[in-house]
């Protein structure tokens, strides 16, 4: 017997007809699959189930908690003291904090003008009020055109500076943490940050100043961001549905229980001085904002985000931009907890239930679990479950729990419900990316402080006259889109699908078909804006 096994399974040549070839591969799989492979699929499967029931409970809970906020929480300006600043009659301006608003800028071409623009007309004395603009660029055409526009608002009487830095160090934490050792800086008691696709309203800091004035336990008000290009394509349209969801109901929840949340980069207000006793800025790994945040809470500051202080921004359009972006965030979230979690632990100035809020939900229920189940369960155990059929994944964790999550996620973008089927398949695709990165990011590995700056596009697409007569090469088009791990898995499902219609019982083969083809779309790099060169 173990002469036949070991002939089977080690066979001396693969010469015969190809029914040989077949019968022997068949007996190899036969052999293995129920000492090895059941077992090992069965555990998988257990795993990805209490992922997918820890996903569950967390969302429930956020959508039971923002229903009561919703209808029972007070405003933030009845919950906290706020009165609107105006200028006093004996001192004039001097009521007014002196407030810096950073704009950390790298080559951006297409959207400095609108940036700059838009924090010189803030609602606020011109005395009282420093516009910082950070530019790293590397293209000196560009670093002259920023400058340029720096000296046009100044010419108008704005203070606005045009700082540069020899290198780059720490990239965007490295040149805010810069910006403010500026000698014009130590009168600023807060400090507004901006990326340079933002473009806020005249009335930002006359809504989000009170709140610190008035509420010294407070270290930063963020608003919500809102898209200028959701429409501009079905890429943009999903990422509006995602992050959507994260103001409407992650923010909110976070900032009205426990008076924690990540901070978002830009379009929000720090105190200086929270800051500089959190430790400053730190370029330790890629989420510098979320660093910051959870070291200033763990030094006892509150945050508030208010849902209606609203910032326009602009979603990255075309699918390399946006995987990048998404590689930042996955890893960086992760690299950090690695870094963390430990000094979370042993605080001693906040209480166990935030620690527990913080530690399991914030870090690794949302920026962990909810990746790797996404993508292990739907796009690995479940389609290898249809070529074992001893291992039977359980209809509700397939089908009804999912469901459930995806309507609750649903609830920040209710013009874009129809979206919902597309949107998990998106999802699922770019869950593989997301793991990657998470587990870089937790292995500290080669990639997990690399940074790239997400390319904006602002109006440089609505000349399309212009666009049409620029081709780019076929081959360079070709290099720069095709993606073979996606393309790869996209074989991979059509392989399982496949099996499924000829052997088994199930309907999954529906889903496994569709998800093949959103595969094979993104791995074709047929999704978003495709930009000339």
């Amino acid at each position: 017997m173990a002469e036949v096994s070991t002939n089977a399974l080690f066979p001396g040549t693969f010469q015969g007809t190809a029914a040989d070839i077949a019968g022997q591969i068949g007996l190899m799989w036969e052999l293995v699959k129920a000492p090895l492979i059941v077992p090992l699929l069965k555990v998988a499967m257990y795993i990805c189930l209490v992922m997918e029931l820890m996903l569950f409970i967390e969302r429930l809970y956020m959508g039971i908690v923002i229903v009561l906020v919703k209808l029972f929480m007070r405003k933030p300006e009845k919950r906290y003291n706020w009165e609107p600043m105006g200028e006093d009659l004996e001192i004039g301006n001097e009521g007014f904090p002196m407030v810096l608003v950073q704009i950390p800028m790298f080559n951006e071409k297409e959207v400095y003008k609108i940036s700059i623009g838009a924090a010189c007309n803030l609602s606020w004395p011109s005395d009282r009020l420093v516009i910082q603009v950070l530019d790293d660029s590397t293209d000196p055409l560009i670093k002259d055109l920023v400058e340029k526009e720096c000296l046009r608002w100044a010419s108008k009487g704005i203070n606005i500076r045009y700082q540069i830095r020899e290198n780059r160090g720490g990239y965007k934490a490295g040149a805010l943490k810069e910006g403010l050792k500026r000698d014009y800086v130590k009168d600023c008691e807060y400090v507004v940050i901006f990326d340079a696709d933002f473009r806020p309203e005249p009335d930002f800091l006359r809504r989000a100043i009170p709140f610190l004035v008035h509420n010294s336990e407070i270290a930063l008000i963020q608003g919500r961001w809102r898209f200028v290009n959701a429409n501009e394509c079905l890429l943009t349209r999903m990422q509006e549905m995602s992050l959507d969801y994260h103001f409407t109901v992650e923010q909110e929840v976070g900032s009205s229980t426990h008076a924690f949340f990540g901070f978002n980069g830009t379009g929000g207000v720090w105190r200086i001085a929270a800051i500089n006793e959190a430790g400053g800025w730190k370029d330790r790994t890629t989420v510098e904002d979320m660093d910051l945040a959870v070291r200033a809470s763990l030094k006892g500051w509150k945050f508030l985000y208010l849902g209606d202080l609203q910032v326009k921004s602009e979603l990255p359009s075309t699918f390399k931009a946006f995987r990048f972006q998404q590689h930042r965030w996955s890893c960086g979230p992760a690299n950090l907890f690695r870094k963390m979690v430990m000094e979370i632990v042993r605080n001693k100035r906040v209480n166990i239930w935030k620690k527990f809020y913080v530690i399991y939900s914030f870090f690794f229920v949302r920026k962990i679990i909810a990746h790797m189940v996404t993508f292990f369960f739907f796009c690995v155990v479940l389609p290898l479950s249809l070529l074992v059929p001893e291992v039977e994944v359980p209809v509700w964790g397939a089908i009804y729990i999912p469901c459930i999550i995806t309507t609750l996620n649903s609830v920040g973008t209710p013009r874009s419900i129809h979206l919902l089927f597309y949107w998990i398949l998106f999802e699922n695709v770019m869950a593989f990316q997301r793991t990657k990165a998470t587990f870089i990011g937790l292995l500290e590995a080669k990639r997990a402080n690399e940074w790239v700056v997400t390319e904006k596009l602002g109006d440089a697409l609505k000349n399309k006259e212009k666009t049409k007569q620029t081709k780019k090469p076929r081959g360079s088009l070709f290099g720069d889109r095709i993606l073979p791990q996606e393309l790869g898995f996209a074989v991979f499902l059509f392989f399982c699908g496949c099996y499924d219609v000829l052997y088994g019982k199930s309907q999954y083969f529906l889903y496994i078909f569709l998800q093949v083809i959103t595969f094979t779309i993104a791995g074709f790099g047929y999704i978003g804006t495709i930009v000339p060169s």
